[in-house]
């Protein structure tokens, strides 16, 4: 079957690189100064970060319009004979259940997934949403296989500013305060599809330390048969400065001399939460066959 396959911008893929692999990008719209923009269409990150440094500007995160989705879907749709959807997670923003509902009226030509994953880990299901589809698979299919393997990966972030979660309302002003002047790096974690508190850690050097530390605890527990299998994906993401994150790539290919360590940039609309400086590592696993 002719299947096209949709994700969203938060799994940090440009509209040239969808092209390149052929599949499609339903922007996601944020707010500065309660200006819209699309990532990828008005707005590079250049620009995004610049504007960050302005400390009046406020940045805000929206979802896709049901408008906006089903358009996009009609129009594959006069070319394929399915959709599949591949949104952040459920547990991060309400895209998904807002995707799900209107996908009702498509008669199961279109799928939503509720991958549970964003950025790098929704990235890599898109690879093999689309692996799915040169196997044969529906829409169904792909929509059940990704469903039953979401939680097998990790991410671990670490924040340069404590700004955005205190204005998200995840922390206290004076939990901000207090960690400011303390140096403290937050480093959070994504399992699943919730975004958690890992370590609260002094300096960057430290925060980098605990990440690294919590891949290889990954790999050698729930990840342990992937590794031994060499089916298991290492990678990197970065915010607002690529200078830090490719020193510390070079710093991780030592650490992890076996995998290609790629590196990506967050999407706009997950900076949005967290701000500028931000070091991520992923941890996710191949393509199970058994499940296929």
């Amino acid at each position: 079957m002719k299947i096209a396959i949709i994700t969203d911008s938060n799994a940090g893929i440009n509209q040239a690189k969808a092209k390149e692999l052929g599949m499609f990008i339903q922007p996601s719209p944020f707010f500065i100064n309660d200006v819209l923009h699309f990532e990828g269409v008005d707005m590079t990150h250049e620009d995004f970060y610049a504007a960050l440094k302005d400390d009046s500007i406020d940045v805000k995160t929206s979802m896709p319009s049901p408008g906006d989705m089903t358009d996009m879907w009609d129009e594959l749709l006069k070319d394929y004979e399915q959709v599949v959807f591949i949104p952040i997670s459920s547990g991060l923003s309400g895209s998904y259940s807002t995707a799900a509902m209107l996908a009702e009226d498509y008669d199961g030509r279109v799928e939503i997934v509720d991958n549970r994953r964003v950025s790098i880990t929704q990235y890599q299901s898109v690879l093999n949403a689309l692996e799915l589809v040169k196997l044969g698979k529906n829409a169904k299919e792909i929509k059940e296989y990704l469903e039953k393997t979401a939680d097998r990966s990790s991410i671990y972030l670490s924040l340069d500013t404590l700004k955005y979660l205190k204005k998200g309302g995840r922390i206290t002003p004076a939990a901000a305060a207090i960690g400011t002047l303390l140096n403290l790096k937050p480093v959070l974690q994504i399992q699943g599809d919730k975004l958690d508190a890992y370590a609260k850690c002094r300096g960057k050097a430290q925060a980098k330390k605990t990440m690294i530390e919590a891949v290889k605890k990954d790999m050698d527990t729930r990840f342990k048969e992937s590794v031994a299998k060499h089916n298991f994906h290492l990678a990197l993401a970065y915010g607002g400065n690529i200078e830090e994150a490719i020193a510390w790539k070079e710093e991780l290919k030592s650490i992890f001399p076996d995998y290609d360590l790629e590196l990506h940039p967050l999407s706009l609309a997950v900076a949005c939460h967290i701000g500028s400086g931000i070091l991520a590592i992923t941890c996710t696993e191949g393509m199970d066959s058994s499940l296929i």
